[in-house]
Parts: structure tokens; C-alpha cells; sequence
């Protein structure tokens, strides 16, 4: 298979301007076709010894597996937290055409295409 196959990424931000900041750097560096912002979502975590009761923003970008790197490196580089959460899930089934659709929109340079994937 010459395609690189589909994947989701999910993140979570602490408000809206920052998961726009996100998302917007993602979508215009094509490296990702397209990011769901999902308002509202309530986090329970332990953080530096305590539990924490958190209302964010839940991302899930549709990309490439061969953007993965480049992905999380622009997320670390524009998110707010410091250890934000950043996770891949593969995309194993889906619409062909919507799943040709995240392959041709997630197009970066070759040069940065990780290709240990």
C-alpha cells in the first residue's frame, strides 16, 4: 500500500482560543485535514499529587500516520500546557472516500514525513 494509512490524534485544551490556535496551525500547515473541536468535555486527573476537575476542549485531528511526528511536535510547540496529552489511535475502517479525503489534505513536505512509521 503506497498510502499512508489514516489516523486521529487526540488532544484536550484548556479553553477555546487555544484549541482554534491549534487546530488552525494544524489544518493551514496541512498537517491534518481536519480537527473536531469538542466543547465541554470534563478531565479527571491526577496532577503533581492531586486530583484535578477540568473543563476543556477535547481535539481529534484527522491526519496521516506519517505526519504523527510533525503533529505532535506543532502541538507541543503551540499548546499552553505543559505536558499537554497528545494520543494516536489508528483508523483501521471508514468511508473510502472520506478516508482518501484526510490522506489528500494532509500533505506535508516529503523532507519532514516521518518515515519510520
Amino acid at each position: 500500500m503506497n498510502e499512508s494509512p489514516t489516523i486521529a490524534i487526540i488532544t484536550t485544551c484548556p479553553d477555546a482560543k487555544s484549541a482554534h490556535v491549534v487546530a488552525d496551525t494544524l489544518v493551514k500547515q496541512n498537517l491534518a485535514a481536519c480537527v473536531n473541536i469538542i466543547t465541554g468535555v470534563t478531565s479527571v486527573y491526577r496532577w503533581q499529587n492531586q486530583i484535578e476537575h477540568s473543563t476543556e476542549q477535547l481535539l481529534l485531528i484527522k491526519t496521516v500516520k506519517a505526519n504523527y511526528t510533525a503533529v505532535e511536535q506543532c502541538i507541543l510547540k503551540v499548546h499552553p500546557y505543559e505536558l499537554p496529552e497528545v494520543i494516536s489511535v489508528p483508523i483501521d475502517k471508514g468511508y473510502a472516500a472520506y478516508l482518501s479525503w484526510i490522506r489528500e489534505n494532509s500533505r506535508m513536505a516529503p523532507e519532514t514525513r516521518d518515515t519510520t512509521q
